[in-house]
């Protein structure tokens, strides 16, 4: 090469001077800087296109995955009514029997007369009057108008006497004249329901409502006994709320049979629902 262009040559020229160019090796070597730069830009848009789809999925995810504002709201109890009761159906009527017959004895007015009186006319006698009754014929039937084993009383005097039943029995009714009674009544229960139960959050995380039903007993003091739920169970810490929610209640205004207070067994529907 002349020493006036080597200056101005670059290294691949010096190297293949004299050399067959188009062999392939010196165009190899002529491109090689653009196969590089265009390699590395491949390679740097492969990577950022991984990076953004990576970044565009992480934020995607992270929307989906996002908590949830969950609102409570209060709990509504419904009101519910209590099935009327079962018709009381009186008994059949009875026919009296007939009234037993009387022993009799004739006696009729005396007639004052000359000649002689046969004996089966003669008048009775007062002893023979002591235990019947006087009439115009002789009757034979239960002497003093009541029969003999009706008479005496059980113990063996003339006396019978009647045994005053316990109405206050310690066996809970199912149903009495004056049912028991929450203090205020009805709209004071539904108050003190709305007030003190809770939603369990438990059963409002996983959507379970319902309205669960408690029986208890109401004793001649007004407490409350003997809590416990009936039905199907809701789950979710709902039954657990209610029997709760019964057991510190107040006392009730107990139920009344025959004027007297008894113990009463109560169904009370408490609904759980949330909005």
């Amino acid at each position: 090469m002349d020493s006036t262009k080597i200056l101005k040559a670059s290294f691949l020229d010096i190297l293949f001077d004299d050399r067959n160019k188009s062999y392939g090796a010196y165009e190899l070597r002529s491109h090689y800087d653009r196969r590089v730069r265009n390699a590395i830009i491949a390679t740097s848009s492969i990577v950022l296109v991984m990076i953004g789809g990576y970044v565009l999925n992480n934020r995607l995810m992270a929307a989906v995955d996002a908590p949830k504002l969950i609102v409570r709201t209060e709990t509504k109890l419904e009101e519910v009514k209590l099935p009327d009761p079962d018709p009381i159906i009186p008994p059949p009527p009875v026919e009296a029997a007939p009234l037993p017959q009387v022993a009799t004895r004739a006696f009729t007015n005396p007639v004052i007369t000359s000649q002689e009186v046969q004996p089966e006319e003669a008048p009775p006698r007062q002893e023979e009057l002591k235990h019947v009754a006087i009439g115009t014929a002789d009757i034979d039937g239960i002497e003093d108008g009541i029969p003999a084993e009706l008479g005496k009383g059980g113990n063996g005097t003339d006396v019978v006497t009647i045994e005053k039943g316990n109405t206050e029995s310690d066996k809970p009714f199912g149903w009495v004249e004056i049912m028991p009674e929450f203090p205020g009544g009805e709209a004071a229960l539904m108050k003190y329901l709305q007030k003190n139960t809770k939603f369990p959050s438990l059963a409002l995380d996983n959507g379970i409502q319902g309205t669960v039903f408690v029986q208890f007993v109401v004793n001649r003091d007004g407490t409350i006994t003997d809590v416990k739920t009936t039905g199907a169970q809701k789950g979710g810490g709902l039954e657990d709320e209610a029997l709760r929610v019964v057991r510190s209640m107040p006392k009730w205004k107990p139920g009344r049979q025959n004027g007297q207070n008894v113990a009463v067994f109560f169904n009370l529907p408490i609904n759980f629902k949330s909005e």
